[in-house]
């Protein structure tokens, strides 16, 4: 299997991996990190869609994973200064870099297990490089190996992150499924 992790430039494919099976359905669209909170909750049904359409005219939020033709994962990767975790009061800011951050990986049923998400962290590290990002900040549970929930694990692991070549650089006061979850950086300098 050769998985292709490339800019989310296409709707349908974000959708896929982040929209409802209705339509007409509340689910997050990765959007509880990237717009302000009182817009976040306000966006109800079809317009949590046609926001991230929106998003997507600004740029590709984030990074897809193929395997083949076929969508099989996605993480989320923007400037933090233009996410909410850049007034998140329970997670830390190490420094004034202009870091960019990965909130959200995901990969489809069917395909977890197959490194997938290891692909898609790699993908979204080179997307921000690409971009001129310092650094990348991740913020994921430090699980010490426990199962986490499938609602719950977007957030990554440690262990992933370490993989990847980051580094722990703060506590944080957030806690996720019952796990702590900390500051994970990569710097890109």
């Amino acid at each position: 299997m050769a998985i292709e992790v490339v800019p989310a430039t296409t709707f349908a494919d974000v959708k896929t991996m982040v929209g409802p099976k209705r339509p007409d359905a509340n689910v997050c669209w990765c959007l509880s990190y990237r717009v302000p909170g009182k817009e976040n909750l306000a966006l109800r049904g079809t317009a949590r869609g046609d926001r991230v359409r929106a998003l997507m005219k600004e740029g590709p939020p984030g990074v897809l994973a193929y395997d083949g033709d076929e969508v099989v994962g996605w993480a989320a990767v923007h400037p933090r200064a233009d996410t909410s975790f850049a007034t998140n009061r329970r997670i830390p800011h190490v420094d004034d870099v202009d870091v960019w951050s990965v909130w959200c990986i995901r990969v489809r049923p069917g395909h977890r297990g197959e490194g997938i998400s290891h692909a898609l962290l790699a993908g979204a590290v080179e997307f921000a490089r690409d971009r001129g990002a310092p650094a990348v900040e991740g913020y994921p549970v430090d699980n010490k190996g426990e199962k986490v929930d499938l609602t719950m694990a977007y957030v990554g692991t440690r262990a992933l992150f370490q993989k990847a070549g980051f580094r722990k650089a703060a506590d944080t006061e957030s806690v996720l499924n019952g796990f702590p979850r900390v500051l994970m950086r990569l710097d890109l300098g």
